[in-house]
């Protein structure tokens, strides 16, 4: 740790010491929070201007800004804006350090128009980042959703760089990379597995969401352990002005958010929950199928399937530097199955199956504002991820005209278990710098597979390994303003990673940087190292809760990455209206990915020998993409390109040759628009197009013996099929009440109802022409035209 200790200083001292030679005599420091007047909601990414020397900063994720400032002989003014609220102004004597809390007042949905993406005020060609998106809460409930449910992640899939797995399916594969890839965290922990219904739906309940930040390249320094993308979503912290709440009611599911003060300017709360109500409405049609086919009510089995969200968070301000954060989620999805047989005898056969799995975060957070130039936030969180299957049978039996009653129960699941403590401290010495440094450590707890058997008349049998390991991190990075041309931000992150007496020490240099050609148009270039410790086992690639988190060991090394991107941005205004557009290239390199050996599975060890079952290879992703957005005015949208290849190298795996990977994509294209015609109607609408997926498929069959069959299969993922393309539309009516407002949607899901490819199979067809069997492949498709009604409001 003192080679880390030492790295770290210099790292600090290097973004320091220019900030130390630009402090003067003569300068004062502003320094608050902005926060919106209606919630008292803390406002992310604000822009904090002194108009007198072009000089400014932006609020951090916890809405608080500090400005350093010559000092004027008279007063300092500041601008605050932000798209969709009123300018904010402050005037102030120019004597000393002071604090000032900004209050922006909402505008109104006419006057605010809606923003589609970025909602931060800072124009994309000041800025150093590249790939990072903002997506506001507002848009992705204005967009159409399957059966009606809003569905962050789904909207995610809408933009460049970000492909979709298949139909329906909310998982995210970002640049080449894979779902296990993307660091998703929510109120800074991570969530495990984002998706339910194996990936039709996502976690994420849209009414409990304040902010939701994509970034996919030019990783800051602050972030690590993924070598793909961060996810970043907070959760609202609850309204602290008055009493309101929100929900919706929909073909699949409800939900209700209720949020408020605890004590007015002082403390509030926020509560959200979901559940779908799937398993109630099919089992009307199940007892009238079983009925049909004459089976007594009282020996109908009863089988269902939902799943249910709950979140929430207290907010308490203590003082006027301090503020802390309890927030919470749990989620669940169920399978389940009941069964009983009766006899007229009094014996009887009951069992009970089930199918389960879900998350449980929680994080307490602390803000502390150490002076007016630096702020910090401490961290301590807990994630779980769970999956479980299992079957518990009891049967009585008569045995010599006794009864007797025999108990039998089998459970197998797997787990991944984080605890966390991370310290983030903002340091703003003055307009030109921004520097950031902090650590974290993380305690993993793996155990991704193991067996309980409990039975009469026998022991109790339980088996599985679990694997326990630290990783700790160090970082340190500056924003920092070199020329009025030449921004840059630079940064080094540190980690170690402990496992089983092995030690994986990493070096990850940040490096990006923003030339100004003119005020909108702006050159960039990133360079990032990333360093992942967890790897994910999967023989689906569909986010089955099957698929297992495991660590890297002495045998299986930690997935390693660089990534160099280059690209331009410009931001323009045509007829008062707001426009951005930006081009991207990029080149991704992967080291010690994994794959399954050919015919291996872990569905069912509950030993380490899974380090034997898996090989480790090369992954190589590149593309270019192409963003261009309309952010303000009645009719908003983007359009989103994508030309892109990724590729796998495994010397185990299709005889050592380069082979494309399953979602390798080369063209990938989405349209969004929604068109405001009044403050009642609103119709939107997204068309999407890729590539088909690369698949292996069989070449054809052949028998050795009577009952044995065998499959010859091609080069692996040398089949491509058929283009995937698909049109949503969604009408909303908005009708004002006395206690609130009222939302209809009617939306169409794949509204011309293309038959897109998921699965695809070898099948033999009786050809009537020849009188013989011929080999076919044949597609499986999921959805075609559905359409949807829902009803939210908000009181």
């Amino acid at each position: 740790m003192s080679r880390f200790r030492s790295l770290l200083l210099l790292g600090v001292l290097l973004a320091a010491a220019p900030a130390a030679r630009a402090q003067q005599p003569g300068k004062l420091t502003i320094s608050g929070y902005v926060r919106d007047q209606a919630t008292g909601e803390n406002l992310i990414g604000v822009a904090v201007m002194n108009p007198a020397t072009g000089q400014g900063t932006a609020t951090n994720n916890y809405g608080f800004y500090s400005l350093t400032l010559p000092a004027a002989s008279d007063s300092l003014r500041l601008f605050v804006s932000y798209l969709g609220y009123e300018k904010g102004r402050f005037a102030v004597k120019a004597e000393r350090n002071v604090s000032h809390d900004f209050r922006l007042r909402p505008l109104s949905a006419e006057i605010a128009g809606v923003e589609v993406v970025g909602a931060k005020e800072e124009k994309i060609a000041q800025s150093t980042r590249m790939g990072t998106i903002n997506v506001p809460i507002a848009q992705i409930k204005t967009l159409p959703a399957l059966f009606g449910e809003t569905d962050v992640l789904k909207v995610l899939q809408l933009l460049p760089g970000v492909q979709s797995g298949g139909e329906g399916t909310s998982g995210l594969y970002v640049r080449g990379g894979s779902p296990d890839q993307n660091l998703i965290l929510l109120d800074g922990t991570p969530v495990y597995n984002a998706a339910h219904l194996f990936g039709f739906f996502s976690v994420f309940n849209a009414d409990a969401l304040n902010n939701v930040e994509l970034i996919k390249g030019g990783f800051p320094a602050r972030y690590g352990g993924r070598l793909s993308s961060v996810l970043d979503i907070s959760m609202k912290e609850g309204n602290m002005q008055e009493f309101h709440g929100e929900g919706a009611i929909g073909i699949v599911a409800s939900k209700l958010t209720l949020e408020g003060p605890i004590k007015k300017d002082t403390a509030s709360f926020i509560i959200s929950a979901r559940r779908t109500y799937i398993d109630l409405l099919a089992r009307p049609l199940i007892n009238l199928a079983l009925a049909n086919e004459g089976i007594p009510f009282d020996e109908r089995p009863t089988v269902g399937y939902f799943f249910h969200d709950l979140n929430g968070k207290l907010n308490w301000k203590v003082s006027r530097r301090d503020r802390l954060y309890l927030s919470a989620y749990t989620g669940y999805d169920k399978f389940y199955g009941r069964y009983n047989d009766k006899n007229d005898d009094g014996t009887y056969y009951k069992e009970n199956d089930g199918l389960g799995w879900g998350n449980l975060t929680a994080a307490l957070r602390w803000n502390h504002v150490l002076n007016d130039r630096l702020f910090m936030n401490t961290h301590f969180t807990y994630s779980k991820y769970q999956f479980n299957v299992g079957i518990a049978q009891e049967t009585k039996l008569l045995d010599n005209g006794q009864p007797r009653v025999e108990k039998f129960a089998l459970r197998y699941l797997s787990n991944i278990r984080d605890l966390s403590l991370k310290a983030d401290l903002d340091y703003v010495p003055n307009p030109d710098h921004y520097i950031r440094f902090g650590g974290q450590y993380i305690l993993h707890s793996f155990r991704p597979g193991a067996l309980q058997v409990k039975g009469e008349g026998a022991a109790d049998i339980e088996s599985g390994v679990q694997t326990l390991a630290s990783e700790a991190s160090l970082y340190a990075e500056d924003d920092y303003r070199l020329t009025d041309r030449l921004k840059v931000n630079a940064g080094l992150r540190l980690n170690s990673f402990l496992v089983d007496n092995k030690v994986y020490p990493s070096v990850e240099p940040r490096l990006a940087a923003r030339f100004l050609l003119t005020e909108d148009w702006a050159l960039k270039a990133s360079y990032a190292r990333t360093t992942q410790y967890i790897h994910l086992l999967t023989n689906s690639g569909i986010g089955l809760p099957t698929d297992l988190w495991v660590p890297a060991t002495a045998k299986v090394k930690p997935q390693r990455a660089q990534q160099l991107s280059l690209g331009a941005a410009r931001s323009l205004q045509h007829k008062g209206e707001e426009y951005e557009l930006s081009l991207e290239a990029y080149y991704k390199p992967m080291q010690n990915l994994i794959e399954y050996r050919e015919g291996a599975s872990f569905l069912g060890t509950t030993d380490s020998k899974w380090q034997d079952k898996v090989t480790s290879g090369q992954g190589w992703a590149y593309g270019a993409e192409v963003f261009l957005q309309k952010k303000s005015g009645r009719t908003t949208g983007w359009i989103g390109y994508t030309l892109a290849w990724s590729n796998r190298k495994f010397a185990e795996l299709n005889q050592g040759q380069l082979y494309p990977y399953k979602y390798d994509r080369r063209h990938d294209a989405s349209l969004v628009i929604v068109h405001k015609f009044s403050s009642t109607f609103t119709l939107s609408g997204t068309w999407v197009y890729g590539t088909g997926n690369a698949t292996t498929l069989s070449e054809g069959r052949f028998r050795l013996a009577p009952n044995e069959q065998y499959e010859e299969y091609g080069p692996r993922n040398s089949y491509r099929m058929r283009a995937y393309h698909r049109l949503d539309l969604d009408l909303s009516k908005t009708k004002k009440k006395k206690w609130g407002e009222v939302v209809n949607s009617f939306s169409l899901y794949n509204a011309y109802s293309r038959r897109n490819p998921y699965y695809m199979y070898l099948a033999r067809d009786y050809d009537y022409q020849t009188g013989q069997n011929k080999s076919v492949y044949k597609q499986i498709s999921l959805f075609p035209i559905i359409p949807s009604f829902s009803k939210s409001f908000k009181f």
